[in-house]
């Protein structure tokens, strides 16, 4: 008797596994996601796995007898792409670059990619989403027509790399990973096995040829990028590229990166050129304008870069018996938390009042140091008194209302004092920094003496 062949369903948003359909999935939580994989899928699934484990087969040594791998690494002539990838492209390295429609992805590699061809290096563009003449209209206004830069719009993993043994290429672009698809499955492109099986090829070929390999993935509404998320532990760096396509400023951050710190972010800015390195980037999210009350200046630390940022407060009063809690670029979890705090200590009553964060310039801040700029902008708008255009505020907050130090504060002052701020409220100064008054101040009640 024939052996009843195993049914396997899988999420088509996460990758979620099931020998059941289920209705919704337990991992995403996503509903009417899961399909039954044929048998060629699933063929392909235990060809990945055997792949994976011969890869692991390697005799174990001590570790004090392995060589280091040396990573020669060459810039793409991009100073803030350079940045996030931690000092330039590796070769061999497969690079996952997310981000919303519009943002630039596209535009920014095709720069990255002329730059490139510029140098000499041979740099293959595989576009699945347009037309060689789309490309080459983009190209002309990026000034990236070189003849060591290749156009090919296809969307056959077998054509990309049968065009991939015709050339020695040193780097290839995939636009987008999402509508590439395998002759080998028969689901539609973008699906999780789809994506799955033409990442893994296309590690397997940047590893063997040591090409650098360049990926665009859509994202989903939440914001992380659309298929399984395998596909984000299959490669070697994982960037998001973010900002608000009604601003000119966008920002690359570095979520995974196996070559460098995923501290560093590198900001652009789009021009009638395309994206360009953002230059005198303090300028751009804070102004000298007249004094207001709740406006405060405070400084961020973005990796090794320090930005001067704009904190904005708005505090009306509310007839609602729930006043409304709003921030922009900031966390409201930690908000309610600041302005219990004030009630408490200062004996503010913001429970009858609606309060209203902004941080200018589309930044969001990922750190506590900015939590007494954000009290100090609060105190401004409620008792509309204005703070000083030349004074930073830089310190975090604690639930008993001391103010304690933050790290990297000399690189902070030295950026305040480099933009002309001449004052400076914090916990503690640090040594050898001149140019700049500073007043120590350790708990919240002792700041509003200073105003």
């Amino acid at each position: 008797m024939a052996k009843k062949k195993q049914s396997l369903f899988e999420c088509q948003h996460c990758g979620e596994q099931s020998l059941k359909w289920l209705g919704k999935c337990p991992s995403c939580g996503s509903w009417d996601s899961f399909v039954e994989l044929t048998a060629v899928e699933q063929e392909s699934l235990k060809y990945l796995s055997k792949q994976s484990a011969s890869s692991s087969k390697a005799k174990a040594m001590p570790i004090t007898e392995i060589k280091e791998d040396d990573l020669v690494r060459f810039s793409s002539n991009n100073v803030e792409f350079d940045l996030v990838l931690g000092g330039g492209i590796v070769p061999g390295s497969l690079t996952l670059i997310g981000g919303s429609p519009g943002v630039g992805k596209s535009t920014l590699l095709l720069k990255i990619a002329g730059n490139l061809a510029k140098t000499g290096k041979k740099v293959l563009y595989v576009s699945g989403e347009e037309s060689a003449g789309q490309i080459k209209l983009r190209a002309t206004r990026l000034d990236a027509n070189e003849v060591n830069l290749y156009l090919l719009p296809e969307i056959s993993l077998e054509a990309i790399q049968n065009e991939m043994l015709k050339e020695d290429y040193e780097v290839v672009i995939i636009d987008s990973i999402q509508t590439m698809y395998s002759d080998k499955l028969t689901s539609a492109p973008g699906s999780v096995t789809q994506v799955r099986e033409i990442t893994f090829e296309l590690m397997r070929k940047a590893k063997e040829s040591q090409i650098a390999m360049f990926i665009i993935g859509h994202i989903t509404k939440d914001g992380s990028i659309a298929g399984p998320r395998v596909l984000e532990h299959m490669v070697d760096t994982v960037l998001y590229f973010e900002g608000e396509q009604s601003k000119e400023i966008r920002m690359l951050r570095g979520f995974k990166n196996r070559f460098g710190s995923t501290s560093e972010i590198g900001i652009f800015e789009m021009t009638s050129n395309g994206l360009e390195s953002a230059k005198n980037i303090s300028n751009k999210f804070f102004s000298n304008t007249k004094e207001q009350s709740g406006s405060c200046l405070t400084v961020t630390a973005e990796g090794s870069r320090a930005l001067i940022l704009e904190v904005q407060a708005l505090v009306s009063h509310s007839t609602s018996p729930n006043p409304k809690r709003s921030a922009t670029g900031f966390d409201t979890n930690r908000l309610n938390m600041l302005l219990a705090l004030l009630e408490k200590k200062l004996d503010l009553p913001l429970n009858s009042y609606d309060v209203f964060i902004n941080i200018s310039g589309g930044i969001k801040i990922k750190e506590s140091s900015c939590d007494l700029a954000v009290v100090a902008s609060i105190i401004s708008s409620f008792r509309n008194r204005p703070i000083s255009r030349e004074s930073v505020l830089i310190g975090e907050v604690s639930l008993t209302g001391e103010i304690k130090d933050v790290f990297s504060m000399e690189t902070r002052l030295r950026e305040a004092i480099s933009c002309g701020i001449k004052k400076a409220i914090i916990s503690t100064k640090p040594k050898g920094i001149v140019g700049i008054k500073c007043f120590e101040v350790d708990e919240v009640s002792k700041m509003i003496e200073l105003f």
